[in-house]
């Protein structure tokens, strides 16, 4: 029997929702430095991307809603330009 495709999206929407309560009142630097908020965010991202993975195999085309190719087009370059930034910074150390 094939999951509800709603769940996945539920699975994302809890997930998201989890993150901002947790990170909330919080700045980066008060981020960075609780392992527990740190290990927490991370784990609720991959419940994110497991949900999108699941619903792009069951309903691709869902998958495929502008929402999530907004998210590619605004999001993703966003943190491809801060990871390039990091690596910058971390091979001037070397």
């Amino acid at each position: 029997m094939q999951r509800d495709p709603r769940a996945w999206l539920w699975d994302v929407r809890e997930a998201a929702l989890a993150i901002r309560t947790f990170v909330s009142g919080l700045d980066q630097f008060g981020y960075a430095n609780s392992e527990l908020v740190h290990s927490a965010v991370e784990r609720k991202f991959e419940v994110i991307g497991e949900a999108l993975n699941q619903l792009s195999k069951a309903e691709p085309v869902m998958a495929a809603h502008p929402t999530v190719w907004n998210v590619i087009q605004s999001s993703l370059p966003a943190l491809q330009d801060s990871v390039a930034q990091l690596l910058k910074e971390l091979d001037a150390r070397a």
